[in-house]
Formats: C-alpha cells, sequence, structure tokens
C-alpha cells in the first residue's frame, strides 16, 4: 500500500511556510530581518532540542556522523543564512505574495544543482518546466510602459534581488541536505542546519554590534509573539517536514509541492493585509507553479 508520506509532508510545507510568511512579513518590517532570523531560529532550535530529547532521548544531535555534520552545516549556511535572510529583506521591499513566486524558481535552481553536483538528469520537459516558470515570474514583475514603449520591473528592484538571492540559497540548502541527511533522524539533522546558521549569525551580530537590535525585538512584544509563532509553523514545522519528504520522495516532488506557497498565499494577503491582486498575478502565480510541476514529471 502506497502511504504517500513524502508528498503529503511537502504540502503541509507549503501551508507551513504560507503561514510563516505572512507572519514574519509585519514582523520584519517593526523590527528587521537580522533580529526576526536570528531570534526564529533560536527559538525553533529550542523547541527541537526539547522534541529531539522525548522522542530520541538526546537533546542535541551528538550522533550523527561527521560527513553527515559536515554537509548538514553547509546545508544550514546556504539555506538559512544566504536563503531565509535575503528571503526576509525581500518581504519588506516587495511583500512576501511577490517574495514567495520569486521563491518559485529555486526548484529550477535545485534541479540545475543536482545536474552540475549529483549527475542528476533534467529533460527536455524539465528545460520546459523551468522556461515556464520564468514566464510565470515575469509575468507579474514585469510591465510594458504605455509611453516609452518599454517592458521594467514594477517593484523595487532590491526586493527582487533579495528574492532572487533567496531562491538560490533555498536550492542550494535543499541539495546539500539531500547529500548530507540519507537516513539520518529529521529532528537532528535540522537542528544541525540551525546550529550552523545561529553561529554565524551570533559571530555576525557580534562584530557588527548589533545586539542593541535584538535587544529592541525581545522587548517588542507584539513582534516577538509574531517571531514565536511563525518560527513554531515556519522553522519548526516546515523546516522539518521538508527534510521528512526528502527522505520518502525526490527532491523534485518536494521541491513541486512545497512551490504551491505563492498560490495558497494569495487569499491569505487579500484577506488578512486587503492586499489589491491582479489576475494577471494570479495567472503568473499558477503559471509558475505548473512550471514547477512539469519540470520533475
Amino acid at each position: 500500500m502506497t502511504t504517500h508520506i513524502g508528498e503529503i509532508a511537502a504540502l503541509i510545507t507549503a501551508v507551513c511556510w504560507t503561514i510563516s510568511a505572512i507572519i514574519f512579513e509585519s514582523a520584519v518590517k517593526k523590527v528587521g530581518a537580522l533580529s526576526v532570523n536570528y531570534l526564529r531560529l533560536f527559538i525553533a532550535l529550542i523547541f527541537l532540542s526539547v522534541t529531539s530529547y522525548f522522542s530520541r532521548g538526546i537533546a542535541l544531535p551528538i550522533d550523527a556522523a561527521a560527513q553527515t555534520w559536515f554537509w548538514l552545516l553547509i546545508s544550514g549556511l546556504f539555506g538559512f543564512v544566504l536563503g531565509d535572510l535575503f528571503l526576509l529583506q525581500a518581504y519588506s521591499e516587495i511583500g512576501s505574495r511577490i517574495a514567495m513566486l520569486i521563491m518559485s524558481a529555486a526548484p529550477p535552481v535545485a534541479a540545475l544543482f543536482g545536474f552540475l553536483i549529483m549527475g542528476e538528469r533534467i529533460s527536455l520537459l524539465g528545460l520546459s518546466g523551468m522556461s515556464i516558470i520564468m514566464l510565470g515570474i515575469s509575468m507579474v514583475i514585469l510591465s510594458r510602459n504605455p509611453e516609452e514603449k518599454k517592458i521594467k520591473f514594477n517593484r523595487p528592484l532590491k526586493g527582487i534581488f533579495y528574492a532572487s538571492l533567496g531562491a538560490i540559497g533555498q536550492a542550494s540548502g535543499l541539495i546539500f541536505s539531500k547529500l548530507g541527511m540519507g537516513s539520518y533522524n529529521v529532528l537532528g539533522a535540522t537542528q544541525i542546519r540551525i546550529i550552523a546558521a545561529v553561529i554565524y549569525f551570533t559571530i555576525t551580530i557580534t562584530a557588527k554590534k548589533k545586539w542593541p537590535e535584538i535587544g529592541v525585538a525581545l522587548k517588542d512584544k507584539n513582534s516577538f509573539s509574531k517571531i514565536i509563532i511563525a518560527a513554531i509553523f515556519g522553522t519548526f514545522f516546515g523546516v522539518t517536514l521538508s527534510l521528512i519528504a526528502l527522505q520518502y520522495t525526490s527532491t523534485g516532488i518536494v521541491s513541486s509541492l512545497s512551490s504551491l506557497t505563492p498560490i495558497f498565499i494569495i487569499p491569505a494577503v487579500i484577506l488578512i493585509f486587503k492586499e489589491k491582486v491582479l489576475p494577471k498575478e494570479v495567472f503568473g502565480a499558477f503559471i509558475s507553479t505548473a512550471g514547477v510541476i512539469l519540470l520533475f514529471l
């Protein structure tokens, strides 16, 4: 009997990331991306450690092999440092909806990295999927000026650049997770990835003397409560479920189902932020998601 554990976990991952994206957007605009990223990783690590202690009998992943530590530490640096920090920066520039749409470019980037690093094959159908993904994203972030007859970005270029870096980081994190995790426990694997990011950010915050900013975020009860909720859904449940999905199914299927976030987030931002969403933007989100699915058929 086929259980589809991996597919279900990947689908729930998309829901978790939708919830966290909406909550993180308002928190980032209030206390900044660095504070939000550091605090949510720290909170998630606490939850993971407690859960690991009661489920595995050890609070920290001391049972992981050296090779597992190596690849998952690299995965954490790419996924949580490069990927999520720039994604959170993009939230404040272009909003969570557009940022998550651009993040749908992560699967084709992951496929490209999989081809270069692990020798995974990209079919002609997959190449078509990549083109469709980029078409869907372009429909949303590009517009034609009737007066100048030129095509230009309709969102701040800085935000688009940040979201693009976030997509590259997330794709890299997925590949390195696949290389390092194998059959190792998903809670421990997530802990190792987060530990890498926490160490990096602790050093960075100390070197740049940013601790007062962290203190401000801690004192802002409204923002801190949002960070806690988003950390539970996005980092604790979301990331853990994505790694469970990777253990039970292919990287491509995980990327495809978890990339449904740009579609899930549309009704949410309309209801919560009262955001006006153009028909072409809805169509673009569906097109990019269809491209992701086509990429891995």
